[in-house]
C-alpha cells in the first residue's frame, strides 16, 4: 500500500476546527443546561414547606434534573401534579420520606397538591407550585 501525503488548505483546516469548536460549545451548553437541583418538600396539614423558599414553590430551569425528597410531618400526604405532561403522584407517611427524580422538560407553572386527606380544607389548601423557567 502506498501512502500519498495529504495537504489540506488553510481554509479546510479552519473549517474542520471551526466545526469541532461549534460542536464542543454546543455540547457544553447542553451539559450546562442539565443542572441537577434538589429540594426537600414536607407536607403538613394545610400546607407544604419547600427548602430554599419562603413559599410553597419549586423554581427550576428548563431541562434541569430535579430531585425531590418528599416527607409528611403529621399524617400521610401526597405530592401530586395532574398536568398532561407532568404526571407525578407520590405518597409519604410520617417518618418514611420518598425520593423521586424528573427532568423539567416543559416550561410553565404547574400546581402540586395533596389528594389524600378526607379533610376538605386540607385538599383545598395543601397546594404549591412547580415553576419551570426558560
Amino acid at each position: 500500500m502506498v501512502r500519498l501525503p495529504v495537504r489540506l488548505s488553510p481554509r479546510v483546516v479552519a473549517s474542520v476546527l471551526g466545526a469541532f469548536l461549534v460542536a464542543a460549545v454546543v455540547g457544553g451548553v447542553i451539559v450546562a443546561a442539565q443542572n441537577k437541583v434538589s429540594f426537600t418538600v414536607s407536607a403538613y396539614k394545610y400546607g407544604y414547606r419547600v427548602s430554599g423558599s419562603d413559599k410553597a414553590e419549586i423554581r427550576v430551569h428548563l431541562d434541569d434534573l430535579v430531585r425531590i425528597t418528599f416527607s409528611a410531618e403529621d399524617v400521610p400526604h401526597s405530592f401530586t401534579i395532574d398536568d398532561d405532561h407532568y404526571r407525578i403522584s407520590r405518597r409519604a407517611e410520617p417518618g418514611k420520606p420518598q425520593i423521586f427524580d424528573f427532568r423539567a422538560d416543559k416550561a410553565g407553572t404547574f400546581e402540586f397538591y395533596c389528594n389524600l386527606s378526607d379533610d376538605p380544607r386540607c385538599r383545598r389548601e395543601t397546594r404549591g407550585k412547580l415553576i419551570v423557567e426558560k
